[in-house]
C-alpha cells in the first residue's frame, strides 16, 4: 500500500507525538516509584519481617544521607529501632559532624571514640581490630573491609546496632539506652529525638513477619516435614521465653525447637546441651530450614558445649527463643551473631530416620 504525502506526513507527527509523551511520562514514573518503595511503614520485607518506619521530614533534613542510609540498612538487619541509632548518632556526635576531641581521631575525657562515641575499651581494646583476630567487645565490620574501625561510621553505627540489641532493644530500649550510658537524663533525650526522626513521632517495635511472609518461607522448605516443622515454630512468634518451657503457652530456646518437631511426628532431645551432639554436622553456607544454629552463651557453656540454639528458617534467618528480657520468641538474623558455634541436621541423625520411615510407612 503505498502511503500519499499527507498521511505519511500525519503517520510520522503521531509517532514523534507518543515519544514525547513518553520521554514525559517515563521521568515521572521514576520519580514517583522509589517514593513508594520507600515507605516502609507499608510494605513488608518479607526477607527478614520487619518493616522501615517512614523518615521524618525533621529527620531528612537534619541527618546525612549517608547516616541515614546506615542508620536504617542496620537497624533493620540487627533488629532495632533505626530511628533510636540515629537518635544516639544525634546526641552524641551530631552524626559525626562534631569536632570535639574523640569523634574522629583520639578519645575524649571519657575514652570514647568516633561517630558513636565507644569506649575503646568496649569496641575491643583498639580504635581499629582486624576483624579476623580473637577479641571481646562490640568492634565491627559494617563497610567489609575486614576492620573492626571505630571511626568508620559504617562499623560504628553496626556496633552499636549490636550492642542496643543485646541489652535489651527493641522492646526494653530504655534500658538498652542506659546500659549504653548510665543515664536516666540520657535515656529521656534519645528517645526525644527518636520521636521526631520518626513520621509517626513515635519509636515502635520493628513489626514481625504477617503471614504473607511466611507463606514463602514455608512453600520453600525443602520437604514436607521440615514445612511442617517451620509451620509450628513461626506460630509460636510473640510467646513469651520460660526457662524449661516446651509450650504451649511459653518456651525456652531448645523448647520451641522440640515442639516443633513434635508437631512433625518426631522426638528429638529436649535441651540445647543434647540438640547439639545429636543432629549431623553441617557446614556454615550449607544450611537450610529446618537446620539448627548454636551459639556459645549462657553459664557453663563453651564452644564444645553450646547453651543457646535457633531454628533455622530461611538464609542467614532463625526463630529463637532467647531469654526472659529480650522479649517474645521472634524471627532474627543469626548472621549478626558473632558466637555462633555451628550448625546440625537433626533430620540426618539415624534415629530420626527411622522416625521418618515409619511416618511414611506405619506398617513397617
Amino acid at each position: 500500500m503505498k502511503l500519499s504525502p499527507t498521511r505519511l506526513a500525519l503517520l510520522i507527527g503521531a509517532a514523534a507525538l507518543l515519544l514525547l509523551v513518553a520521554v514525559i511520562v517515563s521521568p515521572m514514573l521514576l520519580i514517583s516509584l522509589p517514593s513508594f518503595l520507600s515507605d516502609g511503614g507499608t510494605v513488608p520485607d518479607c526477607e527478614d519481617g520487619t518493616r522501615v518506619e517512614e523518615v521524618s521530614d525533621s529527620g531528612t533534613t537534619d541527618i546525612p544521607g549517608e547516616y541515614l542510609d546506615l542508620y536504617r540498612k542496620f537497624g533493620k538487619k540487627i533488629g532495632v529501632q533505626w530511628n533510636i541509632l540515629a537518635a544516639v548518632g544525634k546526641r552524641e556526635t551530631d552524626h559525626g559532624r562534631s569536632d570535639l576531641p574523640g569523634v574522629k581521631s583520639g578519645t575524649n575525657y571519657a575514652g570514647a571514640a568516633g561517630p558513636m562515641q565507644f569506649l575503646v575499651s568496649t569496641w575491643g581494646g583498639k580504635a581499629r581490630i582486624p576483624m579476623s583476630s580473637t577479641f571481646t567487645g562490640y568492634a565491627s565490620d559494617g563497610d567489609g573491609d575486614g576492620v573492626g574501625d571505630i571511626y568508620n561510621p559504617a562499623d560504628a553505627i553496626l556496633g552499636a546496632a549490636r550492642m542496643l540489641k543485646r541489652n535489651g532493644a527493641p522492646e526494653n530500649v530504655r534500658q538498652a539506652l542506659f546500659v549504653y550510658n548510665r543515664a536516666w537524663w540520657y535515656v529521656d533525650q534519645v528517645v526525644e529525638i527518636a520521636k521526631r526522626y520518626a513520621k509517626s513521632g513515635d519509636v515502635k517495635l520493628p513489626p514481625q513477619a504477617s503471614e504473607e511472609c511466611d507463606d514463602p518461607m514455608v512453600e520453600a522448605a525443602p520437604n514436607d516435614v521440615v514445612a511442617k516443622i517451620l509451620e509450628y515454630a513461626l506460630a509460636q512468634r510473640g510467646k513469651p521465653y520460660l526457662w524449661g518451657g516446651t509450650g504451649p503457652d511459653a518456651f525456652d530456646c531448645s523448647g520451641v525447637i522440640y515442639a516443633a518437631y513434635r508437631a512433625a511426628g518426631l522426638t528429638i532431645p529436649r535441651t540445647t546441651f543434647l540438640q547439639w551432639p545429636f543432629g549431623v554436622k553441617v557446614l556454615a553456607g550449607q544450611e537450610q530450614p529446618g537446620d539448627l544454629v548454636f551459639f556459645n552463651a549462657g553459664p557453663g557453656t563453651s564452644p564444645d558445649s553450646p547453651g543457646h540454639v535457633g531454628l533455622v528458617v530461611s538464609k542467614g534467618k532463625m526463630l529463637e527463643a532467647r531469654c526472659t528480657r529480650c522479649g517474645p520468641i521472634k524471627v532474627t538474623s543469626y548472621q549478626a551473631r558473632d558466637n555462633r558455634v555451628g550448625f546440625t541436621r537433626p533430620l540426618q541423625n539415624p534415629g530420626v530416620l527411622e522416625q521418618l520411615k515409619k511416618l511414611e510407612n506405619p506398617s513397617v
